[in-house]
């Protein structure tokens, strides 16, 4: 079956899906986008996504494109054309529009939408005990990371460098020596304490959906946890580390650059996160 994308008020198929080439998201990097976990055909924190959606809109000062209720139709559709009952997810831009090219706004720019959906592989704890490396790199991304922006250039940089090195990963140092995050991902460690520690979220890193629902079970479970900055040499000498997005769910991280992360091996709190996520997927809170 072919998949089906949604541009502009239409459904057609993904191969024909196309923009304007003067659509400002193709020129200017002027727009911001979403990606939502599906699971068992459902979608996961759907509404935190909306209201980070809203966010980084206003930011950008992009008009909004329809209600979120409208836009919750659309999705649900996209899910249902592409036929994903199992585990995958959906993937929004929002732009500000076509117009003919110029750096400042347009005088009435109408808001462009596009959605697509795929399937992935089901979430199990296969590989997940071995844990992935991760490398460092200087962070040279802007001073506004909170927003949720297409203009991810440093970012694909980064993820290239990693994937040279034979890494999953990369994670981002910014001038004083801590960790910002990671290319598609927050970072974490666990303290020799056995405390939880993720940076605060402010314009340095974008505040994850994943991240925060991490937190919430964290919480939940009694862990322990403090959001601050670590620095690298902090991360290498940790119990544990990890990261997490919506398509890693909770990654252990085993190896940084040279060094080996403790026994090389996913720790316990990295696991018992990872199985509280999974569960906490498939829940009424989750699809709220």
């Amino acid at each position: 079956m072919s998949r089906i994308a949604y541009v502009n008020g239409r459904y057609m198929p993904h191969r024909e899906a196309a923009v304007h080439v003067e659509d400002r998201g193709y020129q200017f990097s002027d727009g911001v986008y979403e990606v939502v976990l599906i699971r068992h055909g459902k979608m996961v924190d759907e509404a935190p996504h909306l209201v980070r959606l809203e966010r980084s809109l206003g930011e950008l000062q992009i008009k909004t494109p329809m209600s979120n209720a409208a836009l919750r139709q659309v999705m649900a559709e996209v899910v249902r054309r592409n036929r994903i009952t199992g585990n995958g997810l959906i993937y929004m831009q929002v732009t500000r529009g076509v117009a003919k090219r110029d750096h400042a706004f347009p005088a009435n720019p109408q808001t462009s939408v596009v959605m697509t959906a795929k399937r992935l592989p089901e979430p199990s704890r296969t590989g997940v005990e071995d844990g992935v490396k991760a490398i460092t790199i200087p962070d040279i991304r802007w001073e506004r990371c909170d927003i949720k922006t297409v203009g991810l250039l440093a970012s694909v940089l980064g993820k290239q460098q990693a994937r040279e090195a034979g890494a999953y990963e990369a994670l981002q140092v910014d001038s004083e020596g801590f960790v910002t995050e990671g290319t598609s991902s927050n970072a974490w460690i666990v303290t020799a304490d056995g405390d939880l520690v993720t940076r605060r979220a402010n314009n340095a890193i974008l505040n994850g959906i994943t991240r925060l629902t991490v937190l919430k079970l964290a919480e939940r479970a009694g862990i322990r946890f403090v959001e601050r900055p670590f620095t690298v040499e902090e991360a290498k000498g940790a119990r544990e580390a990890f990261v997490t997005s919506a398509t890693s769910l909770v990654k252990p991280v085993t190896q940084i650059d040279d060094t080996v992360i403790a026994n090389g091996k996913a720790g316990g709190l990295s696991l018992q996160l990872f199985d509280a996520y999974l569960d906490y997927m498939t829940t009424d809170e989750a699809r709220a």
